[in-house]
């Protein structure tokens, strides 16, 4: 018996990628991501991330992700994880790093411990965050254990790592979150 795990793109963010003006500025592509961060939580229809896949010479959008856990009751579908899914699909391959131009993540908050394990097997050759693990963890999200060092691994990988861009206004969206009174999902802090 052959079974299928399926997902759909809110439809409210396929509409919205369409914004989207091509900038390898990251500050732009992350100020982008914060609006659809925001925008998830307005329409339900997960929790406060939001992640993509950029060329990063050009900064076209490849993928466009969102976190949908709650919406899909799958617990793996974190922003980071639906965007790095949708540009595997959308290249026809599951090593980002197999053709070229080269891909970033990009990522309104540090990586969990699931996505950090993923970043390297997807091949992306940057990582850029806005809010960071101890932003997350303040409103209450358990983000798993991942190395102190997280950005070293990555970088021992020659994956660039950048964070900390518009870092204020991507925790913003993490408290607005919690003074809502969105769902803290797997919050049981070890």
């Amino acid at each position: 018996m052959e079974t299928l795990i399926q997902f759909e793109l809110p439809r409210w963010l396929q509409r919205y990628q369409q914004s989207y003006q091509a900038s390898a500025d990251l500050e732009a592509q992350m100020d982008f991501l914060i609006d659809v961060s925001r925008l998830n939580i307005q329409y339900d229809s997960g929790g406060p991330f939001a992640a993509a896949v950029f060329e990063i010479d050009t900064g076209k959008l490849v993928a466009l992700g969102v976190n949908l856990v709650t919406s899909k009751n799958l617990s793996m579908l974190h922003a980071e994880m639906v965007a790095l899914s949708m540009a595997q699909q959308t290249r026809g391959s599951y090593d980002l790093g197999a053709e070229k131009p080269d891909l970033s993540l990009v990522t309104t908050c540090e990586p969990c411990a699931m996505c950090f394990g993923a970043i390297p097997w997807s091949g992306v050759r940057q990582v850029v965050s806005g809010a960071t693990d101890a932003d997350a963890r303040a409103i209450g999200f358990d983000e798993g254990p991942k190395p102190d060092d997280w950005q070293k691994a990555l970088e021992d990988r020659q994956i660039k790592v950048i964070s900390g861009v518009h870092r204020d206004k991507a925790a913003a969206v993490l408290r607005a979150y919690m003074n809502q009174g969105g769902m803290l999902y797997n919050s049981r802090q070890g």
